[in-house]
């Protein structure tokens, strides 16, 4: 099935719900998947997209550890797509990322630095 690309600028914030944990491929080996394309370790990150007054949680994988991305922190996701899937007479949506990574922090403004 086709890729369906997201525009995540459409969303009013999107913040980290579960912190990033590698996927495995195989739980009776404990073997992790891996990314066909680059050969780095799939990760699962949980992203609680909000628009107005509503939110979603949705799990996203994306290849390579997501540095600095913890629970709770707003982060910027680079080129989401969803792809619907059927297996089996299951059927479901899985979201894919190139990148998530945190949201620069604001910048102080001057004379207004922890503790003044």
């Amino acid at each position: 099935m086709a890729s369906l690309p997201i525009d995540t600028a459409k969303y009013t914030g999107i913040l980290c719900a579960v912190p990033p944990a590698p996927r495995v491929a195989n739980r009776e080996t404990g073997q992790l998947r891996v990314d066909r394309e680059t050969g780095k370790t799939v990760y699962q990150v949980g992203l609680c997209l909000m628009a107005g007054a509503s939110a979603d949680v949705v799990n996203v994988s994306v290849a390579g550890e997501p540095a600095g991305v913890q629970l709770g922190m707003p982060v910027a996701v680079r080129d989401l797509v969803a792809t619907p899937w059927e297996n089996d007479g299951r059927h479901g949506v899985a979201f894919r990322a190139a990148e998530i990574r945190p949201l620069s922090a604001p910048a102080t403004p001057a004379g207004k630095g922890a503790g003044q």
